[in-house]
């Protein structure tokens, strides 16, 4: 059970680079390291959340009203951490924008609370939950330090909007003068971006 949620979410079943769901903010946030990263991990609680609390209420949830419900739960839990991110790190909420509250809309976490906590036991859709939702982080990571790094030439720029100024010297800059990629960091460039981690993913598998 363990094992193979592992290799589902962070492998054979990503939704980021296998399944393709969640596009909009993978495209549209992936900008940098930290923004993929503070992205990917709001969208792994909410999808814990939801799985877990779906799981348990499962059998007692009528057929005809069940996506209502479904994405109530979604919507709670993406309030909650909506609200947690404009009090303890509004530098980063303003970053982030709309999509924490988009979250509510992402078809990964419906797809997985209607296909999987719908239809197994809390721990499996707990598990389910976690590795889907570190799966999509995982790409939206690699995604933002592959733009970063071509458009500005730096990684983990943007580590003060969630610790303060403090942070901000531990950003790594690798070229002097540089004057960035300006495609990497237009959208054009988080499409030739997943592309090419889609592409990766396929020979990796071909060459299995």
């Amino acid at each position: 059970m363990f094992k193979k949620a592992v290799i589902d979410g962070l492998w054979k079943q990503n939704p980021g680079v296998i399944q393709l769901l969640g596009l909009c903010p993978t495209l549209a946030v992936t900008t940098t390291v930290v923004n993929g990263l503070s992205l990917g991990l709001a969208t792994v609680i909410v999808m814990i959340v939801a799985n877990a609390s779906i799981s348990p209420i499962r059998r007692f949830i009528p057929d005809e009203i069940r996506v209502p419900i479904f994405i109530l739960v979604i919507a709670a839990s993406v309030t909650v951490i909506d609200l947690a991110i404009h009090a303890y790190a509004e530098p980063l909420y303003k970053a982030l924008g709309i999509f924490i509250p988009l979250i509510v809309t992402n078809c990964i976490v419906l797809a997985r609370v209607e296909s999987f906590a719908s239809k197994n036991p809390i721990l499996p859709s707990f598990y389910d939950g976690l590795f889907m939702g570190i799966g999509l982080c995982f790409v939206l990571v690699l995604l933002g330090g592959m733009r970063e790094f071509l458009g500005k030439g730096t990684l983990f720029s943007g580590l003060d909007l969630i610790f303060g100024q403090n942070y901000k010297d531990l950003s790594l800059e690798f070229f002097s003068n540089y004057e960035g990629f300006l495609l990497a960091v237009l959208p054009p460039g988080a499409f030739l971006g997943l592309a090419l981690l889609i592409a990766l993913t396929n020979w990796i598998d071909q060459k299995k």
